[in-house]
């Protein structure tokens, strides 16, 4: 049976409530560093991007180790790209469920060679990597975000695993199953204590990752801090929207639309037969 701990205040004047609020402080300390160390976008020179530009061992460094960052436009426009996906792979798979003309204004919206959302016209899709790879001002800017990022997280990390690590900081007001002690209690090596006590390090991670609305409601929607965001940025390298785009356009042009309701009924007394024997 887990054990009810009593929890002195001394750790929620010392411990917790110091922890949160230096959260909060650093989050906002870093959305101002980052709008400071953000440069203005400049438009590349088409002859260096036409002729490729050559880059020494160390920028080729700094932008290996910043492929995981891209720009907020860029993700946004892949976002809308896997979206439109989806949503052609949803017409695919209930193309019969829907009337044959209904179904051809749907095809022609998605893969009309004017103005179909499936189609991209033959130059005109940049790809990410080589785009960052021409251009070393969006390469140098990924890595003033990757260092915004890292650094404060990793001192901030160090400096509660040195100061705090150990301490029962918090409970949760609601029971919880065992799946969550690990995440709950990182750095408290106790299996008779109850998985809604909040460890130190744990709290940490939960304000890393939790302090979102408050940074939206503080900073405004468009701030540099959110974390969750930038990880999830991660997934955008590897998608290559022309490829992506151009099969499933192919895949809908090619498709034999058989619409199921003439039949449906002949379907149901084929089922029915079968339950009956």
């Amino acid at each position: 049976m887990a054990e009810d701990l009593v929890l002195d205040t001394a750790i929620r004047d010392w411990v917790l409530i110091p922890l949160s609020v230096v959260m909060v402080l650093i989050g906002i300390l870093r959305y101002f560093v980052s709008k400071l160390m953000r440069s203005s976008s400049q438009v590349p020179d088409l002859k260096i991007v036409k002729e490729g530009q050559v880059f020494t061992p160390l920028q080729y460094l700094i932008i290996i180790s910043s492929l995981s960052y891209i720009n907020l436009t860029l993700d946004c426009f892949l976002i809308l790209d896997r979206q439109v996906i989806v949503r052609a792979r949803n017409l695919r798979s209930a193309a019969n469920f829907i009337p044959p003309k209904s179904f051809r204004a749907r095809r022609v919206y998605f893969s009309n060679e004017e103005n179909g959302l499936l189609h991209v016209p033959k130059g005109q899709a940049p790809n990410p990597q080589a785009q960052m790879f021409s251009d070393p001002n969006m390469a140098m800017d990924m890595m003033k975000k990757n260092l915004s990022m890292i650094i404060p997280q990793t001192l901030t990390f160090a400096w509660v695993n040195f100061f705090f690590s150990g301490f029962v900081a918090a409970k949760i007001p609601f029971p919880l199953t065992q799946r969550f002690r690990s995440m709950l209690q990182n750095g408290i090596d106790l299996s008779t204590v109850d998985v809604s006590y909040v460890s130190s390090r744990s709290w940490y991670f939960l304000n890393l990752f939790g302090l979102r609305g408050l940074f939206s409601l503080i900073l405004g929607e468009e701030n540099a801090t959110d974390d969750t965001q930038r990880m999830m940025q991660m997934s955008g390298f590897g998608f290559d929207p022309t490829k992506n785009l151009g099969a499933e356009k192919d895949s809908l042009d090619i498709i034999q639309h058989d619409w199921a309701l003439p039949k449906f009924e002949q379907r149901a007394e084929k089922v029915l037969r079968n339950l009956i024997r």
